[in-house]
């Protein structure tokens, strides 16, 4: 819980990170990941349900789980029960439910995951969001997400005899980098994993009261009869992930890219008192919040970003990144009555000046938004406009 970015991401109500959660559930029930205890169970159909459930929330969750079941029929004495008995029933199970719930969604039959397939897949339809280099993944986005805990979760793994899970990590990690579309949540499901090889190595640097009780020796002395001792470098590694995990966390949370939410929950409160009629988002697409935090049926719109069948089509979000002021004046020519409240970004306003006075907008609202630019110019601020109707 002390990473940066489990408190920053885990949170949100991405698919990703349902996915992480059944991703951790599942393995734990897996033979082939863990050894059988009284205590610990394990249960190979419990792990196979929870599998074929992250699979149907999220697709790509297949890559974590062909390693294992894999690594599962090649260590299981029995494979044909596995396969036949366990895999085949509670397989088609869940799909022919997800298939059902699709059906009664969509009105028609529709077999997302292999939509999902091709068009990520198949089709590299994910590139259209943006790419990165193959090596992306392993020189910054993993790295990243791991900060700080990055030396502790290597040294876990160099003396950890389970190398199993190392290799789930570097598999998951590999197949993902051969993707041109890169994003911190699509691996966040082994981030996990990871982390709990640092704890490993904390383990490593714990010294007990007596020697008998070293977690190197297979056998422990129960801690309620003994006392433990944190070593000076135990006690200095907490003390320096603390600092500067806590802070990362603070301000990525609170503070960097705040201003797409204050934005909305401004615009939210204008409505309740009946001073919005409508909104236009003159921004990338999706960049803020909708509905779930205005609470109010006003019409709005926001640029459309939808991959083009035409290669090399720019939809309406890269058109008006291309020219804001022609996007937008080409816009306003189809309007039949002007939208109350105009948003965009800083970046954008001063491109837009001219066309917000011939309009009769002024800037009645400014949100801080981030200190730093992510993947775009530094949208600084987020800033509202309103139409002034005298």
């Amino acid at each position: 819980m002390a990473n940066w970015f489990i408190f920053f991401c885990l949170n949100r109500t991405f698919s990703n990170c349902l996915e992480t959660v059944l991703t951790i559930m599942g393995l734990y029930y897996w033979p082939c990941i863990r050894n059988h205890s009284t205590d610990y169970p394990v249960n190979r159909k419990w792990g196979l349900v929870i599998a074929a459930l992250a699979c149907a929330i999220r697709p790509t969750s297949a890559v974590i789980w062909l390693y294992v079941g894999m690594l599962e029929l090649f260590l299981t004495p029995n494979k044909v029960k596995f396969i036949v008995l366990e895999v085949i029933p509670i397989g088609s199970l869940v799909l022919g439910f997800t298939c059902l719930l699709d059906r009664l969604m969509y009105g028609s039959w529709v077999i997302v995951p292999l939509n999902f397939l091709k068009f990520n897949f198949l089709s590299s339809g994910g590139d259209y969001y943006g790419t990165h280099p193959w090596h992306w993944y392993f020189s910054q986005g993993f790295l990243v997400m791991l900060f700080t805990f990055t030396p502790f979760s290597i040294t876990g793994m160099m003396k950890s005899n389970n190398q199993k899970l190392s290799a789930l990590i570097l598999w998951v990690l590999a197949l993902y980098s051969v993707l041109g579309h890169k994003e911190f949540r699509f691996v966040l499901p082994v981030l996990p994993i990871a982390l709990i090889f640092s704890g490993y190595a904390f383990a490593q640097m714990e010294v007990s009261g007596s020697s008998s009780s070293s977690v190197t020796k297979k056998k422990q002395v129960p801690r309620q009869n003994h006392t433990i001792k944190w070593s000076p470098k135990l006690r200095l590694s907490v003390f320096f992930l603390l600092a500067t995990n806590i802070p990362m966390a603070v301000y990525m949370s609170l503070f960097h890219q705040r201003g797409t939410e204050d934005a909305m929950n401004y615009l939210s409160d204008e409505a309740y008192k009946g001073r919005v009629k409508s909104i236009l988002f003159l921004m990338p697409c999706h960049s803020t919040p909708y509905y779930s935090t205005l609470h109010h049926n006003i019409p709005m719109q926001f640029l459309d970003c939808t991959p083009s069948e035409e290669k090399g089509e720019l939809d309406e979000s890269d058109r008006f990144l291309v020219n804001p002021l022609g996007f937008a004046s080409e816009l306003a020519r189809n309007w039949s009555e002007p939208p109350s409240h105009i948003v965009l970004f800083a970046s954008e306003e001063t491109k837009l000046r001219d066309f917000m006075i011939q309009h009769s907008y002024e800037e009645v609202k400014r949100f801080f938004h981030a200190h730093f630019k992510v993947d775009r110019d530094l949208q600084s601020s987020v800033v509202v406009y309103v139409v002034n109707y005298t």
